[in-house]
């Protein structure tokens, strides 16, 4: 199970992890898995009910619940989406979640979002973890208040003082993948276009983590 965090929002999380499950679907089954609400308008797709949000609910789910909820984007892909309520489940939910996410025999890329409560349930079940950031003051102090990450992919913006090498220093963390800031990834985000077309060629770094 591979996991994308973040400290602060706006930092790429949720397109970062969008485009490590669409490169994950390319080799075979692969379950996305949004606990921040925002990937059927990355991926372009249709999630009208409660998603993840009913199961949260459901006093007694039954095993295949999680399984019904799942959305199909491709072959390869399914989307579980956190649905139109965006209910926030409790920690003890959170982790027995997680634990069916980490028997799951597919490759499992989970958009965990900004959201501490999640993050530290699920991030400790996680084969991987993943912090996105930005070379941001703010951003790097909140990092160091929050959940331990294994690794660090960065979102490099033009006209930062702060680079790769202050950013591994601040976290005490390897930064393994440097995305650049590409207009061409809003594009393709702001069209719909993430799931029908090639991603951009700066976010395919991302297989990296797979």
């Amino acid at each position: 199970m591979l996991c994308f965090f973040s400290a602060k929002g706006g930092s790429g999380c949720s397109v970062s992890a969008a485009a490590a499950a669409l490169e994950a679907a390319r080799s075979g089954p692969t379950l996305l898995v949004d606990l921040a609400g925002d990937q059927p308008g990355i991926l372009g797709v249709a999630a009208e009910g409660d998603g993840l949000s009913a199961w949260y609910g459901a006093e007694s789910p039954p095993p295949d619940a999680l399984a019904r909820l799942e959305i199909p984007v491709s072959d390869n892909l399914r989307l579980l989406p956190l649905g139109v309520r965006r209910a926030v489940a409790s920690p003890s939910q959170y982790r027995v979640l997680a634990g069916l996410l980490a028997d799951d025999t597919r490759t499992v890329v989970v958009d965990v979002g900004c959201d501490s409560i999640p993050a530290v349930a699920v991030l400790g079940a996680a084969s991987r973890s993943v912090l996105v950031t930005r070379a941001c003051y703010l951003a790097l102090r909140a990092a160091g208040y929050g959940p331990n990450a294994d690794e660090v992919l960065l979102v490099a913006e033009p006209g930062r003082a702060l680079g790769k090498s202050d950013v591994s220093a601040a976290l005490g963390l390897p930064v393994s993948v440097t995305v650049p800031w590409d207009p061409a990834i809003a594009r393709a985000v702001d069209a719909g276009l993430m799931a029908t077309q090639r991603i951009p060629r700066s976010l395919r770094k991302v297989e990296a983590f797979l």
